[in-house]
């Protein structure tokens, strides 16, 4: 990486944390929410062509003349707005010639970084929706849009605080880059390795212990991360060879991963950065948000804990080696205090009620406090380390600003023209018929449309098309919110655009496709929550704790029930019929019990047939040892 562009990374992350902790404030500088933000893409877009060629590809070359031109004019087109910005925002009807000409620049050269970044999905996607802008009154029916001209088109997605310098633009510039930081931090001062190798001891002598290591690491930092793929590269190449080496086929090995980096975009408390924009958009306290999420998330890694310790008892994958396991004691000794960051952002949330990003900082400066006094293994966080890990933030978030940029385009033209109005009407209808009708074409809607897109822009895309018509229903608003969310996720791992399974697959060497589908076996769940805290709000911790409890204890037992008949496993290899037994059983036991009138009965029935069916297989299991001991030899 160039002098420069090191430079530009570190004024990106220094400007997002400074807006973040509110230091504009307090030396005396008033600026107005667009203009912080129409400065950080001032940052970030000439970064986009310093780094990354046209080819989509990093480099450390000297950009070529064409790319230093876009670098130039992204800057002075996105400065131009920050410095005048208080008097040309008022002229959105009028468009004036100087405010249009640097609004088109600037957001011309944030689709092409779109582009670079992120690759054509959403690219095609963002300049879809632009043309929609333009040609929607051609639309016949419900979905026809305002007729707007060009010149007002892109000056509003320019200039308005509903467009490009919108919602999406201000969460991810105060609250997500201080995540980013945060985990940048924790990274550069040992803490993937002190959170892998306790992992080891935890779960490392249990049989299938490799792959519950990949669950518990994965998922913990894919919490963090905000990007599914990054997870599955970063703690993949320590866990996937990691779960073969213990028996795990390459594509079980590659699937388990790719479902348990997914899962960490849905676990409180970060939740991959879209908990942040959630509680944005449904305008609650993000501790809502997180509170709503913590039963489906843990029963996520339930399930898979148990799919990958049954996959482990059918194929007889023994414990790893004990030698191959760290000590506890060195491990606690030398990182004891890793888990005091996590500690002080928790408090600091729920505790003292600060703002995420303030929590964020806090718990930065704890990591940074620690890592330099006492150090992990005998290395010492340095000034340097702390420099490399700002830098490093501000060339990871790129992406994730040029989509939020994008996020902008297609929030703002869905308002601009009113066609968003006639989608929600058009889902509306077809909801007041059947609301399941509604949910299975959402969830179709959310898997397709999330296709290839990291979780930020999934998360984006979908609130602004698939929500509102939802909750228009009379849906829960959180559960419409998480709804989308986890569809969203599990196009991660749904062929044939799987990006987290084809990621694992180039670390296994095995078939892209096949790891899709191995995927969804074992991420089963994630595809049946949304339906039950759609019906049922008492898993989203809504309601009597007398409801939520029970509500939480009998999808667990369904949880159980369901995967070994997804395994086909539980003492011993199960026929074709028990495992439908198993399912239907686990089924009844997986719903909550306020889901409809009758449900109360559906668990009852759902657990005993459950206790049946394990009592017949611990009587069956018994006979065949017993008959296996005393056969002859």
């Amino acid at each position: 990486m160039s002098g420069l562009a090191s430079a530009l990374a570190i004024l990106l992350t220094l400007v997002a944390l400074a807006w973040a902790a509110d230091l504009t404030r307090e030396v005396g500088l008033q600026l107005y929410t667009e203009q912080a933000l129409s400065g950080i893409l001032a940052i970030a877009l000439p970064l986009v062509y310093a780094l990354i060629g046209i080819d989509g590809n990093r480099t450390t070359k000297f950009p070529p003349w064409y790319d230093v031109a876009f670098a130039v004019a992204g800057f002075a087109s996105a400065a131009y707005i920050t410095v005048n910005y208080p008097e040309l925002a008022q002229l959105v009807a009028a468009s004036p010639v100087d405010g249009l000409i640097a609004g088109t620049i600037m957001m011309v050269l944030v689709v092409e970084g779109l582009r670079r970044t992120v690759g054509l999905v959403l690219t095609v996607l963002v300049t879809c929706f632009i043309l929609l802008g333009l040609l929607g009154h051609f639309i016949p029916g419900t979905l026809a849009g305002r007729q707007i001209d060009w010149q007002n088109l892109f000056y509003y997605l320019s200039w308005d605080p509903s467009g490009i310098l919108g919602t999406p633009m201000r969460v991810v510039s105060t609250i997500v880059i201080a995540y980013v930081f945060f985990g940048q931090i924790l990274a550069k001062s040992g803490g993937s390795s002190f959170f892998t190798e306790a992992s080891m001891v935890l779960v490392g002598r249990y049989r299938g212990g490799q792959a519950k290591i990949a669950v518990t690491a994965s998922g913990f930092f894919g919490s963090i991360s905000g990007s599914v793929v990054s997870n599955v590269v970063t703690t993949g190449v320590i866990t996937i060879p990691l779960m073969q080496r213990g028996g795990y086929r390459a594509v079980q090995a590659g699937a388990i991963e790719a479902v348990a980096s997914t899962g960490g975009q849905l676990m409180p408390p970060i939740m991959g950065a879209a908990a942040f924009l959630m509680a944005e958009f449904l305008e609650i306290p993000y501790t809502d948000v997180v509170v709503a999420a913590l039963i489906p998330a843990v029963l996520y890694y339930v399930a898979l804990f148990i799919l990958a310790d049954l996959e482990a008892g059918r194929t007889n994958i023994k414990p790893m080696n004990k030698e191959d396991i760290p000590a506890l004691m060195p491990i606690l000794k030398d990182g004891w205090y890793f888990p005091l960051p996590f500690v002080v952002l928790i408090v600091a949330l729920f505790g003292w009620n600060f703002s995420p990003e303030a929590s964020a900082l806090i718990a930065s400066l704890v990591i940074i406090a620690t890592g330099m006094l006492i150090g992990y293994k005998g290395k010492r966080l340095s000034l340097m380390d702390v420099l490399a890990a700002v830098r490093d933030t501000g060339t990871a978030v790129l992406d994730i600003v040029m989509i939020a940029a994008a996020a902008g385009v297609i929030i703002g033209v869905l308002d601009i023209t009113g066609i968003g109005f006639g989608l929600s009407l058009v889902l509306v209808e077809m909801g007041s018929s059947n609301i399941f009708t509604l949910l299975l074409v959402s969830a179709g809607i959310c898997i397709v449309l999330g296709m290839g897109m990291p979780t930020v822009a999934v998360y984006l895309l979908l609130v602004t098309l698939v929500v509102p018509p939802m909750i228009d229903v009379g849906i829960d608003r959180i559960a419409a919110h998480l709804f989308i969310l986890y569809f969203g996720m599990m196009s991660m791992i749904t062929p044939p655009v799987a990006i987290a399974a084809f990621a694992a697959a180039t670390l296994t060497g095995a078939d892209a496709m096949k790891t899709g589908f191995m995927a969804m076996r074992f991420g089963w769940f994630a595809y049946v929550v949304p339906f039950l805290f759609v019906m049922s709000p008492t898993l989203l911790m809504q309601g009597e704790w007398s409801a939520i409890i029970l509500a939480a204890i009998s999808a667990a037992g369904g949880v159980w029930l369901v995967s070994i008949a997804v395994i086909g496993y539980f003492l011993r290899s199960l026929s074709p019929v028990h495992r439908l037994l198993f399912g239907a059983a686990g089924l009844g036991l997986l719903m909550p019990a306020s889901a409809f009138e009758g449900a109360l009965i559906t668990d009852i029935a759902g657990f005993v047939a459950g206790l049946l069916l394990i009592t017949w297989e611990l009587v069956a299991s018994r006979k065949q040892r017993a008959a296996a001991t005393t056969s002859p030899s």
